[in-house]
This record gives C-alpha cells, sequence and structure tokens, in this order.
C-alpha cells in the first residue's frame, strides 16, 4: 500500500466537520492533510446545494494545488448536482448515504481523476425533459452552434464515469482496452472543451448528450 491520500474537510458547522473527519479516517487509505502540505482531496460537507456553497466550493477548486472536491450534502437534487460538477465537484454524496464505505470509495475515486454520483441520481438526471437527443446547445464558452452527438461507446464509457468506476473497470466491462477507455474520455473532453471527466459527464447530462 502506498502512502495515504491526504485530504481535508470543509464545512459550515463544526459538528458536520467533526463528524464527517471521525468516519473519513477510519480508512487507512486516507489521512488527514498534515500541516503545510496541501491536500489532494477535499470533503465539503453542506446541508444543500446553493449558491453560497457554490462559491465555497469554486474557492476550494482554485487553491494552487486544485485539490478534488467530493461534495456530501443532507439535500441533493439534480439540478444542484449538476451545478456542483459544473463548479468541479468530483463526487457527489448523499450524508444519509455517506458512510465510511461509500465516503472512503467516493474520496479515493476522486484522487484517482474518476467521479461519483448516486445511480438513483445519474438516473433522475437522464430522465429529465430534454434529456436525450437535443440538437443545439451552449458550449462551455456560452456559444450556441450545434452539438455533435456521442457515439454508443461515448455514451457507455461516461455512464461508468458517472458510476464511479475507474478506467480498468470500465475497460473490463465494456471488453475495451484501458488505453481505448482513456482515449475516449480525452477525445470527449477534447471535442467539447472541458476540463475533466466530471465536467464531460455534467455536460453531456445538460446538453442532453446522455
Amino acid at each position: 500500500m502506498g502512502e495515504p491520500v491526504p485530504v481535508d474537510v470543509v464545512a459550515f458547522d463544526p459538528v458536520l466537520e467533526a463528524g464527517t473527519k471521525s468516519t473519513l479516517f477510519a480508512c487507512a487509505e486516507l489521512a488527514p492533510a498534515a500541516p503545510g502540505r496541501e491536500p489532494r482531496v477535499v470533503v465539503m460537507t453542506v446541508d444543500r446545494v446553493g449558491r453560497p456553497e457554490l462559491d465555497v466550493l469554486r474557492t476550494v477548486r482554485d487553491a494552487p494545488s486544485r485539490p478534488d472536491v467530493v461534495l456530501v450534502a443532507g439535500e441533493l437534487e439534480p439540478e444542484g448536482a449538476l451545478h456542483a460538477i459544473a463548479a468541479g465537484a468530483r463526487g457527489l454524496l448523499r450524508r444519509r448515504e455517506a458512510d465510511a464505505a461509500a465516503l472512503a470509495r467516493a474520496v479515493l475515486a476522486a484522487s484517482r481523476g474518476d467521479c461519483t454520483l448516486p445511480p438513483d441520481l445519474l438516473d433522475r438526471l437522464l430522465e429529465r425533459p430534454g434529456g436525450h437527443g437535443a440538437t443545439a446547445a451552449a458550449g462551455p464558452a456560452g456559444d450556441r452552434r450545434p452539438a455533435p452527438g456521442l457515439s454508443e461507446r461515448e455514451r457507455s464509457v461516461l455512464r461508468l464515469v458517472a458510476d464511479g468506476h475507474e478506467t480498468n473497470e470500465i475497460a473490463k466491462q465494456l471488453c475495451y482496452s484501458p488505453r481505448t477507455v482513456t482515449t475516449v474520455v480525452h477525445d470527449i473532453t477534447q471535442r467539447f472543451r472541458l476540463r475533466n471527466r466530471a465536467h464531460a459527464v455534467a455536460y453531456a447530462l445538460r446538453v442532453g448528450l446522455l
């Protein structure tokens, strides 16, 4: 086993912060970021996803070390989830589902560059009006133009990315090589000028490509 992933916790409520740390550091693969050392992942615990919470999320992401963020929310609806992912969250969890194992999985996935969404939330996002077959949308830079669709292979890969699967797991499930999976994700992010895997999932859902 390598060095534990350095993690920090941000919460508006000190009781929530203490509880999150107690749950989080029960996992031997995670450790509090040492003084003077930047965290690789920040777990942010909130009651809801609103403007103040999104502002804090962006501030955390804009730190020099650009830590990945796992957002644990008391309430998590599709609209808030999309805004959180677009703001840079790598993983989303509901507080009632964030036991030690689930929280550790989400943090470790974020540290590897993968993102995690509750499966039922992903289903709700896919069922939203306009969630299938949209032909035009505003791009990341705000320009409006026809949006090329995703191939079935690209959709399959993005769905598994959204479920929090690692590259090797996706490759095994879809019978592709890990390099093919990496190339598919890279092609999507480059085509739509996206920042990372989490942004790719959020963008594809928002414009109806998934």
